[in-house]
């Protein structure tokens, strides 16, 4: 199985600038736990995930002054979509997130997430034999 049989392809994309009041609205709304950061003054691609904006808050820090730019990760951990999916979560669990941005041509094509792996993983588990 290979992440593009696993991957989400709706990605929300975010600027720096965005508060983030505004992404935890705009990732609830569209149902998601992360959220791609292009910054067009960076270089490279970063993530802003659900555990980022709590990390905030719960810090103290007030979610309509704080900026997406001050909480992105942007030593991201990248896949492609023909990457077999075992090496998809073998790296997440080594590196211990929850999400990885699909690039391909060197754009963002997708984000593939645990729980994205265990929806494909678990039907095709059903069929296989229970060990003794």
């Amino acid at each position: 199985m290979l992440v593009r049989d696993a991957m989400s392809t709706v990605i929300l994309t975010l600027g720096p600038t965005h508060t983030l009041r505004q992404a935890a609205c705009l990732m609830s709304g569209r149902r998601v736990g992360a959220a791609v950061v292009l910054d067009p003054e960076h270089s490279g691609i970063g993530i802003l995930t659900e555990r980022d904006v709590l990390n905030s808050i719960g810090a103290g820090h007030d979610p309509d002054r704080e900026s997406v730019g001050a909480h992105t990760t942007n030593n991201v951990v990248f896949c492609t979509p023909e990457a077999p999916l075992v090496e998809a979560a073998e790296a997440m669990a080594h590196g211990g997130f929850r999400h990885l941005i699909v690039l391909e041509d060197g754009g963002p094509v997708g984000i593939v997430s645990v729980r994205d792996i265990i929806r494909c993983w678990v039907p095709a588990r059903r069929g296989a034999a229970v060990p003794a």
